[in-house]
């Protein structure tokens, strides 16, 4: 009997603990999520891929890397664009001096094809 008594004590009272939490209580950190670094190099990357082929869609894109050299970086992303129901590549280099930010060069290549 004690067991029984004691057993259902604790499904009731685990049962009402979830109410009894007034969630205004509850102390939370809201964490901003920070925007990466290669996030205006993206935008920039896709920009230049829709004025090269403005028919196309991108679907998909990846920041590949961000490479420094001297002076200079490069970051790279790759796209992934759908042309009439045609799927390609493009990686897109944009050079650019590290502290002005100043663009000096962006290059892209179309991959290899899917059908």
């Amino acid at each position: 009997m004690n067991k029984s008594l004691i057993t259902t004590c604790l499904c009731i009272l685990f049962i009402f603990i979830p109410f009894l939490n007034n969630p205004n209580n509850i102390n939370t950190v809201n964490a901003e999520k920070a925007i990466p670094s290669h996030a205006k190099w993206g935008k920039i990357a896709m920009q230049k891929a829709t004025e090269r082929y403005p028919s196309a869609k991108i679907y998909d894109y990846l920041h590949v890397k961000r490479e420094q050299k001297g002076n200079y970086s490069v970051e790279t992303f790759k796209l992934w664009l759908d042309e009439n129901n045609k799927k390609f590549e493009v990686i897109v280099n944009i050079h650019f001096d590290t502290k002005s930010e100043k663009i000096s060069k962006i290059s892209l290549q179309k991959q290899n094809t899917h059908t």
